[in-house]
């Protein structure tokens, strides 16, 4: 295992655990502003927008935006 690999291993909880807070203090703010929201349906929309924003991530790594970063 290389060092990047052994880095990110280490940290592996702490980035899923920020992960997991985005989308939970994400859940809380809707519930505050929808209080008869349906939490179900919340979920999904709020997973469609990470995982677009994730997307975006991943092509501005292919298109170099972050090589010298």
């Amino acid at each position: 295992m290389d060092a990047l690999e052994k880095e990110f291993n280490q940290r592996r909880g702490e980035i899923k655990k920020s992960v997991e807070l985005l989308f939970k203090a994400n859940m809380k703010i809707t519930d505050w502003d929808i209080p008869e929201v349906d939490d179900t349906e919340a979920a999904k929309i709020l997973m469609s927008i990470i995982k677009e924003a994730i997307s975006e991530i991943e092509q501005d790594i292919e298109n170099g935006k972050y090589e010298n970063y």
